[in-house]
């Protein structure tokens, strides 16, 4: 007993935390240490004997963030049609819950229409969701739109050159004509905005209304063969990449903040 509180107070040896985070056998995580491929609170490490708290430090391998806390959980779900974004409905409609039982107190990152199916992230960590939901982050979502009607190369132009919603600005970070017929084509379309139903509002805005609408990817997270409602865990690997993209701006921007004071100086010099 007092070894672990002598442990508690150093902290606790990085390859151990790795290994019990699932990065690898403890022996392996030395070596990862020893070849320098990972860095605790953005420093490269080398020294097998540096000593951690899992409860504050940031520890990443290769660049990927490693998930140190056990306890949370991290899911993909294919939200089928006629479904509500919510864990539970007040007027007694489908929900998210149905789809999640077992895993205690998850919930959606960000919300689909009940008329949209495909990707929604389920988590119980609160952190990460508030980054992957707000736009500030940069975290796009990619979805396939059926619409009614030929869209010609104007229409995608328009999409990626932006236009004005009653609730402001809006373009696509991309977008492609994958499909056409007589009546309908098929597109996708990337963006980052997590605006209230914002894709139907786009295509509408453009004539093309949407007639069937799937989203099929989350940041780096794909849908792929997982069927309609159903879940699957998110690997360790995804999990890294999700913390990633949701660290990934808020990070340049406050490497563009410390570099402000620079330009400021430069610019009164140059006066």
């Amino acid at each position: 007993m007092p070894h672990s509180n002598l442990e508690d107070e150093q902290g606790v040896r990085l390859q151990k935390v790795m290994a019990a985070a699932g990065v690898a056998s403890r022996r392996v995580c030395e070596d990862l240490i020893a070849r320098g491929q990972v860095t605790v609170n953005g420093k490269r490490v080398t020294e097998l004997g540096t000593r951690v708290n899992p409860d504050v430090d940031k520890i990443s391998v290769s660049g990927m963030p490693i998930q140190l806390d056990v306890s949370k959980v991290y899911l993909a779900l294919n939200k089928p049609v006629g479904v509500v974004s919510s864990m539970a409905d007040e007027n007694g409609r489908a929900d998210l819950s149905q789809f999640v039982e077992g895993y205690e107190r998850v919930f959606n990152v960000g919300r689909l229409d009940a008329e949209t199916s495909g990707l929604i992230i389920m988590t119980n960590d609160g952190d990460l969701a508030h980054k992957l939901a707000h736009p500030k982050f940069g975290v796009t979502k990619t979805y396939v739109a059926r619409v009614q009607g030929v869209v010609e190369p104007g229409i995608v132009h328009k999409l990626l050159s932006g236009f004005d919603l009653e609730d402001g600005f809006i373009k696509a970070d991309k977008a492609k004509i994958v499909q056409l017929s007589q009546t309908e084509s098929l597109l996708e379309i990337e963006l980052h905005s997590g605006r209230n139903r914002i894709v139907r509002r786009m295509f509408d805005f453009l004539g093309h209304p949407v007639l069937g609408l799937v989203r099929k990817q989350f940041g780096s997270i794909q849908l792929g063969p997982l069927k309609a409602g159903k879940v699957r865990e998110l690997s360790k690997i995804e999990i890294g990449a999700l913390l990633k993209a949701a660290e990934g701006k808020s990070m340049r921007q406050s490497q563009a903040a410390k570099k402000a004071p620079h330009v400021a100086q430069a610019k009164t010099r140059g006066r």
